[in-house]
């Protein structure tokens, strides 16, 4: 049996100032030619839900990664995370009770970090703005605006050494509300 799983995939980087456009409906349509079904995207930052036979979220993320080198000519980050996954990286959030939704963001790492750097950076101190790392996901509290805080993919990337996307808290309940229909 071939059953489908339902998968969210996040691009890092698109849309943004002009740079590396893409029409979400190319995006589904290329979705459509890899085989994946039911292609819905959310907003224009790179926020796919899809349906797949059952491979890795790396596999995934790889060959999607591939097709839009090669039908838009630039290099893409993509994470892809099943719907459970999502629905569990809803749940662990720590800062959802003590603090405005509007405040948080949730930046998805394409892989567990290493402990020992995971536990370098924890020590740091970037208050009032703060971050906690969970296995593949660093949920972010920011006293103002995200695009002012240090706890960037740019940082992330660096000291973690993976891949990273964030989004803010409101996209990530949206998706998770998207995908379970």
């Amino acid at each position: 049996m071939n059953e489908r799983i339902k998968y969210i995939s996040v691009l890092r980087g698109i849309n943004v100032s002009s740079k590396r456009k893409i029409l979400m409906a190319d995006l589904r349509k290329m979705y459509a030619e890899l085989g994946f079904a039911n292609c819905i995207s959310y907003i224009q930052s790179g926020n796919v839900i899809f349906e797949s036979k059952n491979l890795s979220n790396t596999e995934l993320g790889r060959k999607i990664e591939d097709a839009i080198s090669e039908k838009f000519d630039f290099d893409v980050p993509v994470i892809v995370r099943t719907y459970e996954e999502w629905g569990q990286s809803v749940q662990s959030n720590p800062y959802t009770n003590s603090h405005k939704k509007e405040s948080l963001c949730l930046t998805f790492l394409n892989e567990t970090p290493k402990t020992e750097l995971t536990e370098a950076i924890s020590e740091l101190n970037f208050e009032p703005d703060n971050f906690q790392i969970i296995d593949k996901d660093v949920f972010i509290y920011c006293s103002g605006p995200y695009h002012k805080t240090k706890l960037s993919n740019q940082f992330f990337e660096s000291k973690l050494k993976v891949k990273a996307t964030t989004r803010n808290w409101n996209t990530v309940l949206k998706l998770l509300e998207l995908s379970a229909k």
